[in-house]
């Protein structure tokens, strides 16, 4: 099987060359593709979520190797959560490459985040049975480059910490409201307003609830902290 010009400059960017071509084209292969001579990519995603896992933990113990397990559960999660593979996903520019049914194509599948991740997952573990482990961990960390070796000290996202911030002192959960939202069903665009009990609250606009929620949570942290 030979790859197509839009695999083969995939290929480049990701930074591997296939032996067996057709693990690159089931990786990029999403569910509403599939036909009786064609498999999808989910089972690769499986596979790909662990290899990335092992990637990252090793990774995370070699950079800094006193680190107790505290702090190296939130940094591991910060990098292989959904948002992370997926802004990986943008930087390969991996959806232009994905093989998609009619109806994903048409609800703007090449952008949704989940997809891209699930993407990305199963073209690591294409890489992994393709060349080995030593080839896949060379691919994700060239990939995620920086993010490993700057991710923050204590990564626990803004929800979690202005969660703690309120409970330490007295007060019940923060309460999360999605004041609006606009924009095609395709492409969404929330407003999500964070509130304390005593009063403070602050609002954050992103293309997911979730991106909206740590956005707003970040800047009530910024005013309560001042």
């Amino acid at each position: 099987m030979k790859l197509s010009g839009d695999l083969k400059s995939f290929s480049d960017r990701l930074g591997h060359t296939f032996a067996k071509p057709d693990l690159l084209m089931r990786a990029v292969t999403h569910s509403s593709m599939v036909s009786p001579h064609r498999d999808d990519n989910q089972r690769l995603e499986f596979l790909g979520d662990r290899v990335l896992g092992l990637v990252m933990a090793e990774a995370l113990l070699q950079a800094d190797p006193n680190a107790p397990e505290g702090l190296l559960a939130p940094r591991y999660n910060a990098l292989v959560r959904r948002e992370t593979c997926a802004d990986v996903a943008r930087q390969i520019d991996l959806g232009v490459v994905l093989k998609l049914g009619r109806s994903e194509m048409k609800s703007g599948g090449r952008r949704k985040e989940a997809l891209l991740a699930d993407a990305m997952e199963a073209v690591i573990a294409a890489v992994y049975q393709d060349g080995g482990f030593d080839a896949a961990r060379r691919v994700v960390l060239d990939l995620w480059g920086d993010r490993v070796r700057n991710v923050a000290a204590d990564a626990r996202d803004a929800k979690t910490a202005l969660q703690e911030w309120a409970q330490a002192r007295g007060e019940v959960p923060p309460q999360y409201v999605e004041v609006a939202r606009s924009g095609p069903d395709h492409q969404p665009v929330f407003t999500i307003e964070v509130r304390l009990a005593s009063g403070p609250a602050e609002r954050a606009t992103a293309g997911s609830k979730r991106h909206a929620e740590q956005a707003a949570a970040t800047a009530l942290l910024k005013k309560v902290d001042q």
